[in-house]
């Protein structure tokens, strides 16, 4: 009776602790190059997110957009960003990112972990506001750091990027 007791309470637990986390169940990425003024989306993305929202610091954040969904309206530039100078969608098909680590204050949610993009990787640091079941992020980032060198300097290849996420 003392085995089946323990064992009762132990997937009680367990299954309190997966009722409490919840995915991403949709997003939206949107950047904008800012010393070109030119926006665009990518989409394409796959998570593999657990968003623990009563314990926001045991949250991983983890997933991928796919390149060759790169949209800015202009086809032609599209193209031309997806080739081997730029994004090379045909090595690199995917940019990935998984966080290492999440902090909760009274600004928001800071989420820092690791992007991948061209087979190299940076640290990058999410910030989050919660809005219901919606979580909206901003961050920042340079193309050049990835060896995408629109421009000459590094603050000329700025990229703001804006991430909506759906949790459910």
């Amino acid at each position: 009776m003392k085995l089946y007791s323990k064992f009762l309470i132990l997937f009680l637990l367990v299954a309190n602790a997966l009722s409490a986390q919840q995915l991403i169940t949709s997003a939206r990425v949107e950047f904008v190059f800012v010393s070109k003024d030119v926006d665009g989306t990518i989409e394409g993305f796959q998570s593999s997110s657990k968003v623990i929202p009563e314990e926001l610091t045991s949250s991983v954040f983890e997933g991928s957009v796919a390149v060759n969904t790169l949209k800015t309206g202009n086809f032609l530039r599209d193209w031309q960003l997806k080739n081997s100078k730029y994004f090379d969608e045909e090595t690199y098909p995917q940019i990935t990112f998984k966080s290492t680590e999440v902090i909760s204050n009274e600004n928001g949610i800071e989420v820092i972990g690791t992007i991948t993009i061209k087979g190299i990787s940076k640290t990058l640091t999410w910030y989050f506001q919660k809005d219901g079941n919606t979580l909206r992020g901003a961050a920042t980032l340079f193309s050049s750091d990835f060896n995408i060198n629109i421009k000459k300097g590094r603050e000329e290849n700025k990229v703001e990027i804006n991430l909506i996420l759906e949790i459910g």
